[in-house]
């Protein structure tokens, strides 16, 4: 891992946490090209309505609009999370150099760990996959996203689950504290 994919990462996850924010699945991406920022994205399906609003996505079409040109051939793109097949075709579509991810996504990765589309021999264009880059950070991020997901989740059932005026908690607390004496 060079310093410049460790740095365009390091980005990458700073928009995953743009996406945490207003409660998308915090997934990070970033294009680079000649190691300066061209464009950034993060997910927004649920915010923008979008099916197709993949952070990849989101940053592929910024970045072709500050180009003016749907194809991107000297650009890299840095994402927090493996590619998906809607995404792994989309930037090899628009013929990007390189695509860099962190964690690996083994149920609808498209970079290696359900299919590798970027491997396929009969596609006109081959993007260079590197898979990996802070992995560690970038996979963390997401369980910590799923962790609090569950708890909110567990918290709001037992909130319907519980006798009018009962706390769930099991704690017993106090809801009309008395006056202060005088």
């Amino acid at each position: 891992m060079s310093a410049g994919d460790e740095q365009a990462m390091r980005i990458a996850l700073d928009q995953a946490q743009n996406a945490w924010l207003v409660g998308e699945v915090p997934v990070g991406a970033v294009i680079m090209r000649d190691g300066q920022v061209i464009a950034t994205g993060y997910n927004r399906p649920i915010t923008e309505h979008d099916p197709t609003a993949h952070a990849e996505i989101v940053a592929l079409r910024h970045a072709s609009t500050l180009l003016a040109n749907y194809r991107l051939p000297e650009c890299e793109l840095y994402v927090t999370l493996e590619p998906c097949a809607m995404c792994a075709m989309a930037l090899m579509h628009a013929r990007f150099k390189r695509v860099v991810f962190g964690a690996s996504d083994p149920k609808t990765g498209a970079a290696g760990s359900v299919l590798d589309l970027f491997a396929q021999p009969k596609l006109n264009h081959h993007t260079e996959l590197i898979g990996g880059v802070l992995a560690d950070e970038c996979g963390k991020v997401l369980q910590d996203f799923f962790a609090e997901r569950r708890a909110q989740y567990r918290d709001r059932r037992a909130l319907r689950q519980a006798e009018p005026g009962e706390i769930p908690t099991g704690e017993a607390v106090e809801l009309d504290p008395p006056a202060p004496e005088t």
